[in-house]
């Protein structure tokens, strides 16, 4: 199973499922005993951002770092205050959730090379059942307008091609090919395929590197 290091960046096309993602990892890390510090770099989009979980992060104990307005209607671009702080933070772990957006990316550029002193995973989360990024030539080429707005490169892929409580056994098999050849064609590990808890025990023709979340994201629509 991958191991995750104490500084990790979740990035994606929006919607591929990359705050999702971010909020199982901060959770699933803090219950396994560590200090977990997420970061909210979604300065724009009001529906997919991490800082709108309240409830799952902080009955879990997780630190939020969130953007300026993130909780009110005035919704303003506004970089966290304290964001500076996670270069001090030698016994937590930090997740970086980025904007699915150039404003996210750009975000995180300006952090950059404080990152870059660091031993940082950079995760770029591929859904093949998302507009844009439904060919790996397509994920690819996002994934280089991402690493030059943000000045990083991706350390690895992860598979998330779902189609939240729609998805099938057949949806996530037929998502791995896609990601395998993202993954070839970017000459990068695919980490791991996400399967929804609710499938975990039926995925195992999706191998032994599946990491089970829990579906806390969803669209306005369907909440």
């Amino acid at each position: 199973m991958f191991q995750f290091g104490q500084f990790i960046i979740v990035c994606g096309h929006y919607g591929c499922g990359k705050t999702n993602l971010s909020l199982n990892l901060a959770v699933n890390l803090q219950k396994a005993g560590r200090k977990v510090t997420l970061v909210d770099l979604d300065l724009v989009n009001p529906y997919f951002r991490s800082s709108d979980f309240q409830e799952v992060i902080y009955s879990n104990q997780i630190e939020l770092i969130a953007p300026v307005f993130a909780h009110s209607n005035l919704d303003l671009p506004a970089l966290p205050v304290d964001l500076h702080r996670i270069f001090n933070m030698p016994d937590r772990t930090v997740i970086i959730d980025v904007g699915g957006d150039d404003a996210g990316a750009t975000a995180l550029g300006s952090i950059s090379q404080s990152i870059q002193q660091l031993p940082y995973q950079m995760l770029y989360v591929v859904n093949r059942y998302r507009a844009l990024t439904q060919t790996s030539e397509e994920a690819c080429a996002l994934l280089k307008e991402i690493e030059s707005a943000c000045r990083l490169t991706a350390t690895g892929v992860v598979n998330n091609s779902h189609l939240q409580a729609e998805t099938t056994v057949d949806d996530i098999l037929q998502g791995i090919p896609f990601a395998q050849k993202t993954a070839e064609l970017l000459n990068l590990p695919l980490a791991f395929t996400t399967v929804p808890a609710f499938l975990a025990g039926k995925a195992k023709e999706a191998g032994e590197n599946v990491y089970p979340v829990e579906i806390y994201v969803k669209p306005p629509w369907e909440q």
